[in-house]
């Protein structure tokens, strides 16, 4: 998922550069794995380092050892990347692929922060990097059984955007009713239309704030309604998911095709190479 093949990028000439270049790109030898699980180790530690220091107790007594450990982090992101960079033979393939943008936005944080206040807190960015667990892991041969699951999601789109469009209009009208019902009583916090829409969403969700709360008869028997009515309406996305889904599964158990890799069977039937090995199909 993460690594460029080595078709597509080139091989640099230089042979110091090509050992460079698997290291950092391959995972086959056992120095090219070290490196993968060591920059994990570091993207972890970085992540937590950030998370803390937003914590103004311990960022209090330890903002010194704190800032240094994120510039040590920092400098070693920043050779890193200079070296994807150097080693690479494609290098705006790379540079404009979706994790060279996160490298780069991984390091760029800390040094903004000398120039605008507050703008360092953007460097959790970092997180995506830990994506790069799939190529330590050999992740990929899943990659095929998580395209099924988003073929279903894409099949749903549609009537799950008319079923949010009916509900929004539903709670609008249930959320309008309640400010005619409870608007004018004071301490309700029914002050608005859009107050009011906000608390039938709430409601019809069961989530259930209680930062508004009907106090009337009326207002009450209306709230008992929306909740009830949420029980039904939470199972219907779900439903449709699902449907949708088990079609998918269907259609992978018609898909008889053999990888002549491999000998793997039971792809996507819109998969063009083998989720095992990577075949072509």
């Amino acid at each position: 998922m993460t690594n460029l093949s080595k078709k597509s990028q080139g091989t640099p000439d230089n042979s110091l550069r090509e050992r460079i270049w698997r290291v950092i790109f391959q995972t086959e030898s056992g120095a090219a794995k070290a490196f993968d699980v060591v920059l994990l180790v570091i993207i972890v530690a970085s992540v937590i380092v950030i998370m803390i220091e937003s914590v103004e107790s311990i960022e209090t007594d330890n903002r010194r050892l704190l800032k240094t450990l994120e510039w040590i982090f920092t400098v070693l992101f920043t050779i890193e990347y200079t070296l994807r960079v150097i080693v690479v033979k494609e290098k705006r393939r790379y540079i404009f692929s979706f994790f060279g943008i996160v490298d780069l936005l991984s390091i760029i944080p800390t040094y903004l922060e000398l120039f605008v206040a507050g703008s360092g807190h953007f460097i959790v960015i970092r997180v995506l990097r830990l994506l790069r667990m799939f190529r330590v892991l050999k992740m990929v041969k899943y990659v095929g059984n998580a395209n099924i699951l988003v073929n279903a999601l894409k099949a749903s789109r549609t009537k799950i955007a008319v079923f949010m469009f009916g509900l929004f209009v539903v709670v609008s009208i249930q959320g309008t009713l309640m400010y005619i019902i409870e608007g004018e009583i004071e301490g309700t916090g029914f002050t608005s239309i859009p107050e009011s829409v906000y608390w039938g969403f709430v409601t019809i969700t069961t989530v259930g704030y209680g930062d508004i709360v009907p106090l009337t008869v009326l207002g009450k028997v209306l709230a008992s309604f929306m909740m009830l009515t949420g029980f039904a309406i939470i199972a219907v996305p779900t439903g449709i998911v699902t449907a949708e889904l088990h079609r998918e599964l269907e259609e992978v158990k018609l898909d008889t095709r053999i990888c002549e890799g491999c000998g793997h069977e039971g792809h996507d039937p819109k998969a063009l190479h083998c989720k095992m090995c990577g075949h072509e199909l």
